[in-house]
């Protein structure tokens, strides 16, 4: 009698599964056992999975005795307007993109390629003249001027591929049934591009979000910076205020776990749907 493979497939299975969630989520634990762990005992304690004593010291000193606040709103408000402006130029290129033949399509889409693949320490310098000359450094509306720029080419051709792949036949019953172009776009397409929408947010929120370089070179006020540069407060020349670094690093997770939560079905659908045509 020979035993069936699936049992022992489905084991192997969830332990791989398993291994990689304790491998992409033990950072952040660590993250937070530091962040816990009171200053006498970081150094003490380092190796230990978890610390004897803990303390929620580092939180309070970060939200009540440092500019963490000002920092975290500033990345809100750059990253909810990147996000917003970046989906909605994407949004209306991919479509033109998915649904029109235009003379230099092909040049302009091998362009936004090539913007792609320069590294961003190249071109750092002179996007730092243009926006120095345009008198917008210490500007939050500068970094979402450059986000969306470095954003737009990704989240036009996800916005293109979701396009691709709804029939442009609905869009033709519905101007056969006396709808405009744009009429069968806000009242047929838009609603079935939630998903597709949903993973441009995603996307464009977490890149700027997260961005340094730029939020770096381009921001040297204080009241300006975002949590990124924010982040580097915390070090001194002579030390590093571990705990109170890893409690704002925690507290940073909060609305990027919130958003995802919030559109997560939409992202999904929105990342599934557009990898395949028809």
């Amino acid at each position: 009698m020979t035993h069936s493979p699936k049992p022992v497939l489905a084991v192997g299975k969830y332990a791989a599964l398993l291994a990689y969630l304790s491998f992409a989520l033990f950072p952040l634990y660590w993250l937070l056992k530091i962040a816990v762990t009171p200053d006498q005992l970081i150094y003490t304690e380092g190796t230990n999975l978890w610390p004897s004593e803990f303390t929620f010291d580092n939180f309070r000193s970060v939200v009540f005795q440092t500019d963490f606040l000002s920092y975290f709103g500033n990345s809100l408000y750059v990253s909810l307007g990147t996000a917003a402006v970046t989906t909605l130029v994407a949004a209306g290129a991919g479509y033109a993109f998915s649904r029109f033949n235009f003379a230099g399509k092909r040049l302009l889409i091998a362009v936004m390629l090539i913007t792609q693949m320069f590294p961003l320490l190249m071109i750092i310098a002179p996007i730092y003249k243009i926006i120095a000359g345009l008198g917008m450094l210490n500007s939050l509306t500068s970094l979402i001027v450059v986000y969306t720029a470095f954003n737009v080419p990704f989240a036009t051709f996800l916005m293109q591929s979701f396009f691709d792949g709804i029939p442009k036949d609905l869009e033709e019953a519905a101007m056969m049934d006396g709808c405009s172009r744009f009429q069968a776009l806000y009242k047929v397409i838009f609603p079935l591009t939630l998903p597709g929408l949903g993973a441009t947010l995603g996307f464009v929120f977490t890149a700027a979000w997260s961005e340094l370089l730029f939020a770096l070179m381009l921001i040297s006020k204080n009241e300006a910076m975002t949590f990124p540069v924010g982040l580097l407060t915390f070090v001194s020349k002579f030390s590093v205020d571990w705990g109170q670094m890893m409690a704002a690093g925690v507290l940073a997770l909060v609305p990027s776990c919130l958003f995802f939560i919030f559109i997560q079905r939409y992202l999904v659908q929105g990342l599934t749907s557009g990898a395949v045509k028809g």
